[in-house]
């Protein structure tokens, strides 16, 4: 077939230019933000670290049934591995052999986080501090959950008197000189 000129179809180059321009003229599409605030993950260390940094001079560690504190063992493995929901499942275990054991408690709430589900994890923290020693760590924890909690809701007030609270669970030793 002989090569024929644009002539033969007058209206393929205006066409194409036409194309051309229009292609020019489109927003290229965004790729998708990442919502505003921390990742879980994130929460969850902000929650440690506050427990890790509380120094006091009080730190209640109760007496607890082994078979409880492996059960804890195994969700924090299960965590470690992004597995939540057989971490759940031995959680669930142990708060059925000790529903009222603060530390469980509040494991069960920084898992509540990983998984998303931010009122449990606040009832839960709750839960915990009001079942436990008011001061040291373990408390330090639990304020930290709901700062983090109420920072994620956007409730500044909220994340604020919980951050006092988070503050408030130290306590200081005697200055001895």
């Amino acid at each position: 077939m002989p090569f024929r000129s644009f002539r033969a179809f007058p209206l393929v180059p205006a066409a194409l230019a036409g194309v051309l321009l229009a292609a020019c003229g489109q927003p290229v599409p965004e790729a998708p933000k990442q919502p505003p605030g921390k990742s879980n993950a994130t929460m969850v260390a902000e929650i440690h670290a506050a427990g890790d940094r509380d120094k006091s001079v009080i730190n209640v560690h109760p007496l607890v049934d082994p078979g409880v504190v492996a059960l804890q063992q195994g969700a924090r493995d299960d965590e470690r591995s992004g597995q939540f929901d057989a971490a759940q499942t031995k959680l669930d275990m142990a708060l059925k052999r000790s529903s009222n054991s603060p530390d469980v408690l509040q494991d069960r709430a920084e898992l509540a986080i990983y998984m998303g589900n931010y009122d449990l994890a606040e009832k839960l923290a709750q839960q915990s501090w009001s079942l436990g020693s008011k001061q040291g760590p373990l408390c330090a924890r639990n304020w930290q959950t709901v700062v983090e909690i109420r920072q994620h809701a956007n409730d500044a007030a909220g994340a604020a008197a919980a951050s006092k609270s988070v503050s408030d669970c130290r306590e200081a030793g005697i200055q001895r000189f």
